[in-house]
């Protein structure tokens, strides 16, 4: 019996409750196999191996789900999603189906040849990882020398006409890179530029110590920022995220637990954020069990943290309470244990001193005399 037939013999109860509208985007993780060993992976610390990973016609079941459901966006990544080889596929399937699609990509396997193909089968945009502007610290963050080949696969993106985005993950170790990397991102023609500083669960827990900036850094980093997005207005969009240790007030995760976006795992299981799967209390459905709208209204794992009903104090009697909602609930467990406790990210949260130690960690630790990284392997 194959997962349609599954699916179609399963009859499914009746929504239990009113629908909580539409998400826009779906985060397709194709594959946690991935060449890089990035020591910040936000794929979960149990990898799934590839006999797991749902197949072709699955997956295209799902982006006809997604479709009717109203979703627009859909974001192939991994892992590597290139590993694939039913990629081109997928994209054809989504882009028949109306859908913007948008692959997220390290770019070391990729050449002219396939993303031609890719943008021949409805590929609507390209971002690609970097983590530094020069190859010798590049390569020894990912664990990889692969830092050439992004810099070749970013200029045959544009030379293919697709628009590009450059994520740039950003940390301790490659902050007074942040000038070039905005002026490679210029360089390379990109239409956005993400300054994602590395937030701290799943992997990137393991290597805080070594990622973690200091408020100097942070500061000096938001102010180049500010300046860049004046000087280079019209001409490169930057996106700003600030490591959450340094907040005031908590950020929308997610623009709020099962509000805006679902991610799929590689073995077909839905989340309301990449990161869910560190929240062990949790039970994920999967498509090839339920239907992706029945799993979007009534699952519990997406109910358990929607709106604001959830709330601990001071969170429930916040007047942000719906602007920030709740903030980041993987957050919340991988400091204090418990995914219903006010993000330690704001300063009215009981638990905001389980910061204490890391942000005195990050004052005070030598620059000569960091951690190694905790590189991510397949098997690690």
């Amino acid at each position: 019996m194959n997962d349609m037939t599954l699916v179609a013999d399963k009859p499914e109860t009746k929504p239990a409750k009113k629908a909580v509208g539409v998400p826009y985007a779906v985060l397709a993780e194709l594959t946690h196999r991935c060449p890089l060993q990035c020591p910040y992976c936000s794929n979960p610390v149990e990898l799934e191996r590839a006999g797991n990973e749902i197949d072709t016609e699955t997956w295209k079941r799902v982006i006809d789900e997604a479709e009717a459901m109203g979703i627009l966006h859909v974001h192939f990544s991994g892992g590597e999603p290139t590993v694939r080889k039913d990629l081109e596929e997928l994209v054809a399937h989504a882009a028949e189906r109306g859908l913007y699609t948008n692959l997220i990509t390290s770019a070391v396997l990729l050449d002219e040849k396939r993303l031609m193909g890719l943008r021949d089968a409805g590929l609507d945009h390209v971002q690609i990882s970097f983590q530094g502007t020069d190859a010798d610290l590049a390569n020894r963050v990912a664990g990889f020398k692969g830092h050439a080949k992004k810099l070749e696969v970013a200029r045959l993106v544009r030379k293919a006409g697709l628009p590009l985005t450059v994520n740039a993950v950003m940390h301790r170790q490659n902050l007074h890179q942040l000038r070039s990397m905005i002026d490679m991102a210029v360089e390379l023609d990109a239409e956005r530029l993400e300054v994602a500083q590395v937030q701290y669960y799943g992997w990137a827990l393991k290597n805080r110590d070594a990622f973690l900036p200091t408020r100097e850094q942070l500061d000096e980093a938001t102010a180049i920022v500010e300046e860049a997005r004046v000087r280079l207005k019209g001409i490169l969009a930057i996106d700003y995220v600030v490591p959450d240790y340094y907040a005031q007030r908590p950020k929308s995760c997610m623009g709020g637990w099962g509000r805006q976006f679902l991610n799929i795992t590689p073995a077909g299981k839905v989340l309301p954020c990449h990161a869910a799967e560190s929240i062990p209390s949790l039970e994920f459905d999967n498509v090839k069990d339920k239907s992706l709208a029945w799993i979007w209204e009534n699952s519990s794992a997406f109910n358990k943290y929607r709106g604001t009903d959830w709330m601990p104090e001071p969170c429930q009697s916040c007047d942000r309470r719906e602007i920030d909602w709740g903030g980041c609930r993987c957050q919340a467990f991988a400091l204090t244990g418990d995914a219903g406790n006010t993000d330690p990210a704001c300063a009215k949260s009981p638990q905001r001193d389980v910061l204490r130690d890391p942000l005195e960690a990050a004052r005070t630790i030598d620059e000569n005399d960091l951690p190694d990284f905790v590189y991510r392997r397949i098997g690690g």
